[in-house]
């Protein structure tokens, strides 16, 4: 199994929720996000990850509008 590249993940992570504690960790956000039939903040464009609404709803809408 591959192995995680923590640092490489933070720098990379666009989450701004900062108390997280799951930040850099990929796989731990996507299985908490998942338990609330969410979507980790990364996959949403800037402007709509700071509203932390990250519902899959907001996401499909987010990426309908042409």
């Amino acid at each position: 199994m591959a192995q995680c590249n923590l640092e490489a993940n933070k720098n990379r992570c666009t989450c701004t929720y900062e108390p997280c504690s799951r930040k850099g960790k990929c796989c731990d956000c996507i299985t908490y996000h998942r338990k609330y039939n969410e979507l980790p903040g990364c996959l949403f464009p800037p402007e709509v990850e700071r509203t932390y609404d990250r519902s899959i709803a907001r996401f499909v809408a987010c990426n309908s509008q042409t």
